[in-house]
């Protein structure tokens, strides 16, 4: 298989879209943004925490 050939058949099957790949519908963009970031802040806040000078 040549680069050439692999390429054009992985550009046939990303341009397929539909059912067969793409994002999942149950995936929610802002839910997992919004997760995403409040995973970080609880994270920052729970290493502020343990940085503290006592």
């Amino acid at each position: 298989m040549s680069l050439h050939s692999t390429a054009a058949q992985l550009a046939t099957l990303a341009s397929e879209g539909g059912k067969h790949g793409g994002n999942h519908d149950s995936l929610n963009p802002y839910l997992t943004g919004f997760g995403a970031l409040g995973a970080l802040l609880l994270l920052l806040w729970i290493t502020t925490l343990f940085n503290r000078d006592r």
